[in-house]
């Protein structure tokens, strides 16, 4: 199936006890076993099944079949939040320790995870100059276990060179994880392109509503993990906790994400509720026919922003002069997302002054609403960070980003004209 369809019908047919076409929700905990030797079988991953629902559930079981399928991966494992989707992709791979190299444009929270949080629990963490796969080999070490970059930056809306990351890594004998949150696979599968795990936010567009916290980890199942046994000893030498499974050879292709679910969400139980599986199914439904829109009214919104006197600079991946551009046209079939930052001319009051003014326009640190959405990064989403590494991830003092919405376009840019309109150094222009 195409994606426009695997959005409505991938990974569910119709429940087999009701028949019901739509997903149900199965809002139980645990679940009886036929017997003794079953649940023993079950707990020693020796057939499929359900028993409790913080290592799985039927409803969130959908979600990860229907997103591995949109991203073409072979399995997946659904979480809490995106957030807990990278940290459980980080760790599953270097919880034997070694370092993890990443490109520096980031969104703030995982630049903290990266910088602060996973070297403390013994995982080393290398930022690379830039996203450019010289830099990032030039980063990788005999302890390197995975290459990650967002394949759009957030804010700075960078587009990485996926397949040439995913030879870098290759080469190197590591994964690459990418961050695709930005994207979505309506416009971008980083598999495709080489990429081996693939991680959401499906808070964002995804989900679309800004109601649903939710994250979700793709296996893509072609990395060669036997082959590089002695950097990933954690996927072929025996667990102990499992009476010596080794999940090279028990799973297979999806060894990946079936140790992420068997040691780390069991464990440590970053769990997504089946009633918020529910409500991001119901989004993705109409992921399609939003993302059309959302690349359509930020193409409108970046050319009126542009043509504005008022606005002293735009970073919008669809213009030619943007450095992404070529990207763009490579791995978004020439679309560019609905994320785009500007600043307003009188540096970092003026924009305050804009944005204080917005009314349509929500003054939010989510991004992917069906709303409009505006963000100044560097007091909110990037505030941890030092100037320094602000500027390597793409973040500037005076810099707006947009999440641009479905709304009519013609209201959104009635919202930012009358808010660029308050910005201090045009008063006098606009009285005369």
């Amino acid at each position: 199936m195409r994606a426009d369809t695997i959005a409505v019908h991938g990974g569910f047919a119709k429940d087999p006890a009701t028949r019901a076409v739509a997903v149900p929700i199965y809002q139980t905990v645990s679940y009886e076993f036929a017997s003794a030797d079953e649940a023993a079988a079950l707990f020693d991953l020796e057939i499929e099944g359900y028993r409790y629902s913080r290592i799985a559930n039927p409803t969130s079981a959908v979600l990860e079949r229907r997103v591995a399928e949109l991203e073409g991966g072979v399995g997946a494992l659904a979480v809490a939040t995106g957030q807990a989707a990278l940290y459980y992709a980080f760790a599953n791979l270097a919880d034997h320790g070694g370092n993890i190299v990443s490109a520096p444009t980031l969104y703030g929270t995982t630049h903290t995870l990266l910088q602060h949080v996973l070297p403390h629990q013994g995982v080393n963490v290398r930022f690379a100059e830039s996203d450019a796969p010289e830099h990032m080999r030039a980063a990788i070490d005999d302890d390197t276990k995975a290459l990650f970059c967002e394949s759009v930056g957030n804010p700075a809306g960078n587009i990485c060179d996926l397949a040439a990351l995913a030879e870098v890594a290759h080469d190197r004998g590591v994964p690459l994880i990418v961050d695709n949150t930005v994207a979505t696979p309506m416009l971008l599968r980083p598999i495709d392109h080489g990429a081996d795990i693939v991680v959401h936010s499906l808070t964002k567009y995804m989900g679309g509503h800004g109601t649903t916290l939710g994250g979700i980890i793709v296996d893509g199942g072609r990395f060669p993990w036997k082959r590089h046994a002695a950097r990933f000893p954690m996927f072929n030498a025996p667990d102990v906790s499992y009476h010596g499974l080794v999940y090279a050879d028990h799973f297979g292709e999806t060894a990946f994400v079936a140790r992420a679910r068997s040691v780390y969400q069991r464990t440590t139980g970053a769990v997504i509720a089946p009633f918020s599986a529910f409500l991001l199914l119901q989004g993705i439904e109409t992921l399609a026919l939003r993302m059309e829109r959302h690349v359509e009214n930020a193409r409108k919104v970046a050319e009126f922003l542009q043509g504005d006197r008022r606005v002293a600079w735009v970073r919008y991946a669809g213009f030619p002069e943007n450095p992404s551009y070529p990207l763009a046209r490579k791995y978004l079939q020439g679309r560019a997302p609905a994320l785009l930052t500007f600043g307003v001319e009188g540096g970092l009051e003026a924009g305050k002054r804009f944005y204080d003014a917005l009314s349509l326009i929500k003054r939010v640190v989510n991004i992917g609403d069906a709303k409009s959405l505006a963000c100044h990064p560097a007091s909110t989403t990037h505030r941890q960070m030092t100037p320094a590494e602000q500027a390597k991830a793409g973040v500037t003092p005076e810099m707006i980003r947009l999440s641009i919405g479905i709304e009519h376009i013609d209201d959104l840019i009635e919202d930012l004209d009358r808010a660029l309109a308050a910005a201090p150094q045009f008063t006098e222009v606009a009285a005369e």
